[in-house]
C-alpha cells in the first residue's frame, strides 16, 4: 500500500510518500511545496493545488494521511493553514484517495509512544522507522512522513 502524508501549510506544505510492505515502511519520495509570502493567497492556493495534484498523479498513492489543524493562538495563521488543508482534501478527493486525518497527539503517540514527544524525537523515529541515514529535512517533510507512518500503524495487521 502506498500512502501520501501531508503536513499542511500555505508557505510550506510538507509531503511524504511511503510504501508499506508487510510490516516495513519504505520511503518513496518526500519534499515540500513552497509558495512566496508576498504572493496573493488565491495564487498560493492554486500553486499548492497544481503541484500536489501532479505529485499525486505521478506517485499514485492509495491513501492520504493529513495532519489535523491545531492552533491555540494565531487565528490568522490558522485560517490560512485551514485553507491549505481544504485544497489538500480536495486534491485527495479528486484523486479518489481514501483520506484519513490525525491530530498531532495521535501522530506523536503512534510514532514515539508518547503524546508529548518533541519534534527532534519524532524526526529521529521517522528516520529510524524508514531506515534513513539522515533525518528528513525540512521539518515539514518529516512531519508529513510521520503522518503517513501513523496511518500504517492504524491499519489492521497484514
Amino acid at each position: 500500500m502506498r500512502i501520501i502524508g501531508i503536513d499542511p501549510g500555505t508557505g510550506i506544505l510538507g509531503f511524504g510518500i511511503i510504501e508499506q510492505k508487510g510490516h516495513r515502511c519504505l520511503l518513496v519520495d518526500a519534499g515540500v511545496i513552497r509558495t512566496p509570502v508576498k504572493e496573493d493567497n488565491a495564487v498560493r492556493l492554486l500553486t499548492i493545488y497544481d503541484e500536489l495534484s501532479d505529485i499525486i498523479a505521478s506517485s499514485r498513492p492509495d491513501s492520504m494521511a493529513v495532519e489535523k489543524l491545531f492552533f491555540a493562538q494565531n487565528v490568522t495563521t490558522a485560517m490560512t493553514v485551514a485553507q491549505a488543508r481544504g485544497v489538500v482534501l480536495l486534491c485527495g478527493q479528486q484523486a479518489a484517495l481514501s483520506i484519513f486525518e490525525y491530530t498531532p497527539l495521535q501522530i506523536k503517540q503512534a510514532i514515539t509512544g508518547y503524546g508529548r514527544a518533541s519534534k527532534p524525537q519524532i524526526q529521529e523515529m521517522v528516520r529510524t522507522i524508514l531506515g534513513l541515514d539522515d533525518i528528513p529535512k525540512p521539518d515539514d517533510c518529516a512531519d508529513a512522513l510521520a503522518a503517513a507512518i501513523t496511518h500504517t500503524m492504524t491499519l489492521p495487521s497484514l
